[in-house]
């Protein structure tokens, strides 16, 4: 299995199905934190609902429409990237993240986000990347701003969570500006 080495004992690598006990016990200590901010994380809440999630991200990888990898630090799984969406032909894909309480602050999420970006620029090919990210999510709008990415607009009150309507942000970089 691959990983990338991403300093100060911290690898990404796949976040397949078979992981999905791994993944349960990471999300349980991560789901208070994480699921204002990705839908999945509260639908994660079995075994049989994590494998379920991995296996959807696994489902798009075979149809080279997303992906998910894992943080671990000090082999114990903490977060992760993914791509939301890939598509190939159009040259789009958007990146999200998530992490755990126990692993901020070390740069994880950016190093990684940029291990995705450069991949999907300089091996795929793509043209552009987005982050999508609810406004009031202020970690996230700083690893997109970070990385280099532009604000493009905000989209009013599209993302319904728990009754409540926020309204989510809208960052990117074009390949022929990615440093």
């Amino acid at each position: 299995m691959f990983h990338i080495d991403l300093g100060g004992g911290a690898v990404l690598r796949p976040l397949e199905p078979w992981l999905a006990p791994e993944f349960l016990a990471h999300m349980d200590r991560a789901r208070a934190t994480v699921d204002p901010w990705i839908s999945w994380a509260s639908r994660s809440a079995t075994l049989d609902d994590a494998r379920a999630t991995l296996q959807r991200y696994a489902d798009l990888q075979a149809n080279d429409a997303g992906r998910l990898y894992g943080i671990w630090l000090d082999e114990t799984l903490v977060g992760g990237v993914l791509f939301r969406t890939f598509d190939a032909e159009s040259g789009v894909a958007e990146i999200g993240c998530w992490l755990e309480p126990a692993a901020t602050g070390r740069g994880l999420i950016t190093t990684a986000s940029r291990v995705l970006i450069d991949w999907a620029f300089r091996v795929r090919g793509l043209h552009r990347i987005e982050w999508h990210c609810r406004s009031d999510n202020e970690a996230s709008s700083n690893v997109a701003r970070r990385l280099g990415l532009e604000l493009e607009g905000t989209l009013r009150e599209n993302y319904p969570w728990k009754g409540v309507r926020h309204d989510t942000e809208i960052w990117a970089v074009l390949a022929p500006d990615w440093r």
